[in-house]
């Protein structure tokens, strides 16, 4: 039987290990943080992750988890506010509760779990799922943070963009609101990256969160850096996914569907044998669309012309145009 080996357990790396586990084969998961764990995210899932779940097995937990609803969207500039509704509700799931939902069933299919570093020569096939390994000079860097929050819930996604940075903000279970976002070093250090301080200068995003009290500490990370390598030729028995392929921009929504779909795909061409080239060439053809869109909208707020190009666009096609296919 073939042994599949997976590198990192969040979304990508379990939905991987269950999809070959599905497929047949027997899946060792390798993952030196400890699970759960909050991660900086945005949390919100697009409504294609649902059947994605359940065909991974998922659904009594997922459900169980209670994911709080979101049917709305509000997009914020500092001279134009457009509002929307989704075609279909989304939802708000903090990342601690579904990497361990994803992990806890990867285990129970069979998988077995190693809380370690893997080694550095794993036998192929091996599903690389360690997420971002990128870097880049100072100056112009980006960085991500995120927090939870307590207060009145909401069924929104808010997304506030000024001054480079953008910021997320919606509900996830338990009547928690996140608050995530990402913003250019030299903004964030004028700030000493304290984003109190810097989501305070921005009106909209200061009136949306003065009613809410932080119940956890700001987590950071960085630096980020949306590439797209689903073109890079892998060596001879990898196969990776997630952040390894593709790093959407947060404010699409689309990261964890991303990361599913890549994920499963990765797994289950791990387990039947299919060349990593040719899984890279299909999950190309599922993912580039969205991400030529995000590039093509992260340009537009870089030049200060998003608000303007967003008045023509229905907001049915928005939403569309960003998901994977």
């Amino acid at each position: 039987m073939t042994e599949v080996t997976i590198l990192g357990a969040g979304p990508a790396g379990s939905s991987g290990a269950i999809a070959a586990l599905q497929a047949g084969a027997g899946v060792r998961i390798f993952e030196k943080s400890v699970f759960p764990r909050h991660k900086v995210c945005g949390e919100f899932l697009s409504p294609e992750v649902v059947p994605l779940i359940a065909r991974l097995g998922g659904s009594e937990p997922f459900a169980a988890a209670r994911a709080h609803p979101i049917t709305r969207f509000s997009l914020h500039f500092p001279r134009y506010t457009k509002h929307g509704r989704l075609s279909e509700p989304g939802l708000g799931l903090s990342r601690y509760r579904l990497d361990q939902i994803l992990l806890d069933l990867a285990i129970g299919a069979g998988a077995r779990f190693e809380r370690e570093l893997a080694p550095e020569r794993a036998d192929p096939p091996v599903v690389i799922a360690t997420g971002r390994r990128f870097q880049g000079k100072r100056g112009g860097r980006l960085f991500g943070f995120k927090a939870h929050f307590i207060g009145p819930p909401a069924d929104s996604v808010e997304l506030f963009f000024f001054d480079g940075c953008y910021v997320g903000v919606s509900c996830v279970e338990s009547g928690v609101t996140n608050v995530c976002g990402v913003g250019p070093e030299e903004v964030l250090t004028r700030h000493g990256f304290e984003p109190d301080s810097l989501t305070a200068t921005f009106a909209p995003l200061r009136d949306r969160v003065w009613s809410l009290e932080r119940s956890m500490p700001w987590l950071t990370t960085g630096p980020l850096y949306f590439r797209d390598r689903l073109d890079a030729p892998p060596p001879p028995g990898q196969y990776p996914t997630g952040d390894q392929v593709s790093f959407v921009d947060p404010f699409t929504g689309t990261g964890i569907l991303a990361a599913l779909v890549s994920g499963a795909a990765a797994g289950q061409a791990a387990a039947i044998g299919r060349s990593p080239i040719e899984y890279l060439e299909e999950t190309a053809r599922r993912l580039r669309p969205a991400l030529r869109v995000s590039a093509i909208f992260r340009w537009a707020i870089e030049a200060g012309v998003a608000d303007r190009l967003l008045r023509w666009i229905p907001s049915s096609w928005l939403v569309g145009w960003t998901r994977p296919r």
